[in-house]
This record gives structure tokens, C-alpha cells and sequence, in this order.
């Protein structure tokens, strides 16, 4: 049996590998997608007053600092028993939509875009958002880092910095906005608009309209067959900020739904020993059983593609529009193909682009009235939001003081785990025959985890004393485990 490594893996937040194991024949016997790095967050914020938890997990990762910013504030607000007033709520998601815009737009360019416009076998020295730029030109390039950058520019604005939030009071919001301020934002927001739009075009030019492109798009080796979860308003319709979490089955039946400490009936967590990321399940369809897909599966994904698979539209008209013609492209719903993560990703860029654009324009927005000051402290909230990468939950118990005492964090990557490695195998299979594992066939292989925006830096948690815990198998000739060594 032979070993073949892609470490590290390439375009994603964090640090993660695969091992692939040949047979002697050269195919692929088996593929794992591992997480090689743990952090200790739920441990750090144990005996922090709660005030400062979202200042504190903004710095979790630099790329997807206001989502646990916002997931935080919300379970600060629950923590203290407090509603914000329509104007903080509205601040609140005018930040995380523009947060979605730059998120999603830096994804999908330079993450996502280049095995497309580039080209999946093209050399890794061009496959790349260098390579993209010199491919689409210098000017598209140009036009989409300032379009991007304006969507930062509303994040500081409202944050009060670029990168690491400061504006979070639990009950609502810490300044309100100017006029002068609304003015610039709704400019904003129209570009913003603009860049959903040149993005959509950019994906039906290079990947809808590219018939070997579609081949893969729709090809059996990027199907992963699972269930889904995601968040919906009152209407049904896909909602970041705040909703229902819904929960189908692998093909499509639905499971239930919740809010709040709900998602304690309806996920358990898994922990292997050959990764620092945990396996979530749903419990709702029987205990752990195994990494598989298939109708009887109760792993689940989340993110871009499980919302468009459990919502029955989008909020704004033009992202609906898009949404329409999306579900027509692939006929049955849930969509299982996962390259189609990308496309509705481009969707929701435009979606929150014109979320933007329509909180700016909302008279409100400028109210005096962002904050409800908390008046008894209740001592427990759980912040649940959509985050660009799928649903992250932020759960906190503190003491009467606020201090907190107990916090957990469920982020998408790690709901994802499991269909993660379900796709790394399917396409190690598909690509890698007879011992062929060139450059080109990885990169394949690499483009299996990629629709799923991996931030393996927020992933993972766990916090150990005395060192790091190390669990090395040593096997035969034959890929049998003959002795296990760890330090722990």
C-alpha cells in the first residue's frame, strides 16, 4: 500500500492536509480529509465578563472576524435578557451583510474562481488570484478589489474597525448613524450591487457556459448525498442574521427545526482520533454511523448550498431571480452537487449586496434608538446566525455577574466535516487511477473540499495542558494498524 500527501492543502483558512492510500494497483483505497491544528478558544473566554466575548472572538480569524462577532452580541443579548431596538437591530445587519459581500467576493476570486478561469490542471504558479487577475485583466481585477473594498469601508464604518470589530453592546448597538454616513453607504451599497452582478456574469461566462466545466459540475465524482441545515424567515426565505434552523434529510424530508438551545435535541459531536475537528450528526435520525452518504445517512452540510436546499427563495428580487434559475438548472431538489456551492455563493453575494443597498435607504437606520440597556442578568444566551461559510452557533453560561463560566462553539467547517472527507474520497477515487497522481489529478482532489470555504482556524477548539497531543499509527505492508504510540 502506497501513501500520497497533499500537505498542505492549498487555498483555505488555516492549516489541514489529505492522505490518500493506494492499493497495489495504484488506485485509491481510501482518503482522509485531516485537521492538523487545535486552538483553545472555549477555554480562553471561561472567566471573561461576557461584554467582551465578541471583541474577543472577532480575533478567532482575521477572515471571518464578524460572524463570531455577531453570533456572540446575539448570545450576549440572550445572556442578559435584553431585545435591541429596531435601529440596533438594523445596524447590526447592514454590518453582517456587507461583511457577506467582501467575504463571499474574496472566496470566490481568489479561493474558488481560479480552477475555473485558470484552469484545474493549469501550473499551481498561475492557478492562483495572480493568475486570475492576468486572465480576466487588470482592469476587471482592479474594478473588484475597490468594489470589495467598499463593503470593508461600510464594515469599519459601522465596526469601528477593519478587521477587528469594537461596536457590540449586548441589547443593541454602540453609536448610531449619521446622515452624512447613510448617504455614503447607500453609494456603497449600489456598487456593491454592481459586483454581485459582474460576479454572476463572470460565473455564467466561464463555468455555465463551458460544457466540460458543467461535466463536472454535475458528475457524480463532486456528489456528496447528505442532509442539510440552514436558517429561514418567517416566508421560508434564506436569512443570515436571525431565523429558524431547519433540517432535512439526504433526500429531502424534513427533520424538524429550532432555535436557540434547540440545536442541543438535534446535534451530536464526534470526536476520531486522527483529527482535531469533530464529527457533527444529527441525533434525530440515530446515533453515530460513520462517514457514509447515501438516503440513510445522518451527516449533514451546511452553507450556501444547504440553504438553497432547505429555503424556497431569496429576499431581494434579483438574487431571486437567480435562485429561480438555479433550482431550473439542476431540476430535484436538494441539490447534491457540490461544485454548485460556488454558484450559490456568487447568488447570496448579490443577495446581501442588495440587503445593503436597502437597509441604507431604510429611514430607521439613523435612529438615536440602537440600545436596550439590560436591567438582570439571566446568565445563559445562545447566538445563532448563518455565517458566509453555514451556520455557527455561539453558546455562553455565565454567573449572575456576566462572567462567563461555560461556552461552546459549533462552526460550519466543523458541521462539514464529515461531507468533507465524503467528497475528498469521491474524488480521489474518480481521478487518481493506476498510480497517476500528478500534479493536475491533486489539484482535482483538492477541488473537492474548496466549495466548502474550509476555516479550519475557527474549527477548532479543543485546549489541552502539558503540550500537544500526538496519536501516531504505525502500519504494515498491508495498511494494518500493527502499534499505536501517543503522548497523551
Amino acid at each position: 500500500m502506497r501513501k500520497v500527501e497533499i500537505n498542505p492543502i492549498t487555498r483555505l483558512e488555516g492549516h489541514g492536509k489529505i492522505a490518500i492510500f493506494l492499493d497495489d494497483a495504484g488506485n485509491v483505497d481510501d482518503a482522509f480529509f485531516q485537521t492538523v491544528e487545535f486552538r483553545g478558544y472555549e477555554k480562553f473566554l471561561q472567566g471573561m465578563p461576557i461584554e467582551e466575548v465578541p471583541r474577543t472572538v472577532s480575533t478567532i480569524c482575521g477572515v471571518c472576524r464578524a460572524v463570531h462577532f455577531t453570533a456572540s452580541m446575539k448570545a450576549s443579548d440572550g445572556v442578559y435578557g435584553v431585545t435591541p431596538p429596531s435601529a440596533g437591530r438594523k445596524l447590526r445587519e447592514l454590518f453582517f451583510n456587507a461583511h457577506y459581500v467582501e467575504d463571499h467576493a474574496v472566496i470566490l476570486y481568489a479561493l474558488g474562481f481560479p480552477d475555473f478561469v485558470v484552469g484545474p490542471e493549469a501550473s499551481p504558479a498561475i492557478r492562483n488570484v495572480v493568475g486570475l487577475i492576468q486572465a480576466v485583466g487588470a482592469d476587471v481585477g482592479k474594478l473588484v478589489l475597490r468594489k470589495r473594498g467598499l463593503a470593508v469601508k461600510i464594515f469599519e464604518m459601522l465596526g469601528g474597525k477593519p478587521n477587528h470589530p469594537v461596536a457590540a453592546l449586548p441589547g443593541g448597538w454602540s453609536r448610531r448613524l449619521a446622515e452624512s454616513e447613510r448617504a455614503q453607504i447607500e453609494e456603497w451599497s449600489k456598487e456593491l450591487v454592481e459586483l454581485g452582478e459582474l460576479t454572476l456574469q463572470v460565473f455564467d461566462d466561464v463555468v455555465l457556459k463551458n460544457p466540460k466545466y458543467m461535466e463536472l459540475v454535475t458528475g457524480d465524482m463532486y456528489k456528496v448525498e447528505v442532509g442539510y441545515m440552514g436558517s429561514v424567515d418567517d416566508q421560508g426565505r434564506i436569512t443570515y442574521y436571525d431565523g429558524v434552523q431547519k433540517v432535512i434529510d439526504a433526500v429531502g424530508n424534513p427533520v424538524g427545526s429550532f432555535t436557540g438551545k434547540g440545536y442541543l435535541d438535534f446535534i451530536s459531536e464526534r470526536v476520531l482520533p486522527w483529527s482535531y475537528l469533530k464529527f457533527p450528526y444529527q441525533k434525530k435520525l440515530g446515533g453515530w454511523d460513520g462517514i457514509k452518504d447515501g438516503p440513510g445517512t445522518n451527516l449533514y452540510a451546511v452553507g450556501p448550498l444547504a440553504r438553497f436546499n432547505i429555503a424556497s427563495g431569496m429576499d431581494t428580487p434579483k438574487a431571486h431571480a437567480h435562485f429561480e434559475r438555479f433550482h431550473a438548472t439542476f431540476g430535484a431538489k436538494p441539490v447534491h452537487y457540490i461544485l454548485a456551492y460556488h454558484w450559490a455563493r456568487a447568488i447570496e453575494l448579490l443577495n446581501a449586496a442588495e440587503k445593503c443597498l436597502e437597509l441604507s435607504r431604510d429611514p430607521e437606520i439613523t435612529s438615536a434608538d440602537t440600545w436596550t440597556k439590560p436591567t438582570s442578568c439571566p446568565g445563559e444566551g445562545v447566538g445563532i446566525i448563518e455565517a458566509p461559510r453555514g451556520t455557527l452557533i455561539h453558546h455562553y453560561v455565565t454567573d449572575d455577574k456576566g462572567i462567563v463560566q461555560n461556552a461552546n462553539l459549533i462552526v460550519a467547517t466543523t458541521h462539514n466535516n464529515g461531507p468533507i472527507n465524503l467528497a475528498v474520497k469521491k474524488a480521489a477515487r474518480h481521478f487518481i487511477k493506476n498510480g497517476n497522481v500528478a500534479e493536475g489529478m491533486l489539484n482535482y482532489v483538492e477541488m473537492a473540499f474548496r466549495p466548502y470555504d474550509l476555516c479550519l482556524a475557527c474549527a477548532t477548539h479543543a485546549v489541552t495542558g502539558g503540550g500537544t497531543p500526538i496519536e501516531v499509527d504505525i502500519h504494515d505492508c498491508h495498511g494494518h494498524v500493527i502499534k499505536t504510540l501517543r503522548n497523551f
